[in-house]
């Protein structure tokens, strides 16, 4: 009888080392005022709390049918039950072709806010504004962060203020203003111009002696980009970690995951956890969301990949 020859397949190889298609997230400490977050270990989760008649996500306090402050401080407390880290307050809307809206209006909406939530939670509070004088109200309401949309062109006397407060600020990338961002979009190199506008924005925050623990930095998906433009930047986050600052990406309910879900704002709670968990396999620190029980889980689960550990 002929003996059948039999195929011998390699033996698998085992590394001890990373896949190259997840990122070890460099470990940083932000300083906010008293406050001090540890980065890197675990997802920071910033819970959007918008002031605001007019929020592309429908979810501003002032369409709610309680008053302000109250709907606002309910809906952070439940944040911060449901995990939040970070509580981000907005009063003017930044969605695309959205008008300015004057500082005095912004500061009426957000300083009862403020006062209130400082009362009440004991997590930073960021200010979503690139106004100074908005800043300078919410800063002495017990804001903590400035998120400044407008990172890109950084207002000199904002960043004065944040070194004089002790605030952390976050450089958002954008091209243009809310109004204009979305018109004539193009880029010769999307990834470099990008991290070429932030890395100039930290090198002013510098000179002005804000110190480097207190600056992160957002690249602005949906800021005066193209779909594939918010795909690109999600796919190649690593790239970002040149810049040595911890990393902020704000995905939720944003038009590209309805342009490629075919999904309204309402429906896009599983796209927005599929940008979250890749962003975190991608090296971000923190992320930016509405729907904070749900993206905390999702977040806890991606932590664990990267770590290698439920712990």
């Amino acid at each position: 009888m002929t003996q059948q020859a039999t195929a011998t397949l390699p033996r698998p190889r085992h590394s001890e080392a990373p896949s190259s298609n997840i990122a070890h997230r460099k470990f940083f400490t932000v300083r906010a005022a008293s406050y001090r977050l540890s980065l890197g270990q675990h997802t920071r989760i910033m819970g959007i709390v918008n002031v605001t008649p007019d929020s592309f996500s429908r979810d501003g306090c002032l369409q709610k049918t309680r008053k302000l402050p109250s709907a606002a401080l309910f809906l952070a407390q439940r944040h911060v039950r449901e995990g939040a880290d970070i509580i981000d307050v907005g009063g003017e809307s930044t969605r695309p072709g959205a008008e300015r809206l004057s500082a005095k209006e912004e500061t009426r909406r957000v300083v009862p806010v403020l006062k209130a939530l400082a009362q009440k939670i004991r997590i930073p509070i960021s200010i979503d504004t690139y106004k100074p004088a908005v800043a300078k109200a919410a800063l002495d309401a017990g804001a903590s962060i400035i998120n400044n949309i407008m990172g890109s062109k950084p207002d000199p006397s904002l960043l004065k203020m944040a070194k004089n407060y002790d605030a952390a600020v976050v450089l958002m990338h954008i091209r243009g203003t809310p109004r204009t961002m979305q018109k004539r979009i193009a880029y010769a190199d999307l990834i470099g111009e990008i991290i070429d506008s932030l890395r100039k924005s930290v090198e002013k925050c510098l000179e002005i002696g804000i110190k480097s623990d207190r600056i992160i930095i957002d690249p602005g998906i949906c800021f005066g980009k193209t779909v594939e433009h918010n795909l690109k930047i999600l796919n190649r986050l690593r790239d970002f970690e040149v810049l040595d600052h911890p990393l902020l990406v704000g995905t939720s309910r944003k038009s590209f995951i309805g342009n490629v879900l075919g999904k309204d704002v309402a429906h896009r709670l599983i796209g927005t956890a599929a940008t979250v968990c890749v962003s975190i396999l991608r090296g971000a620190h923190i992320v930016r969301v509405h729907d904070v029980k749900e993206i905390k889980e999702a977040a806890t689960m991606a932590d664990a990949i990267v770590n290698g550990s439920a712990n």
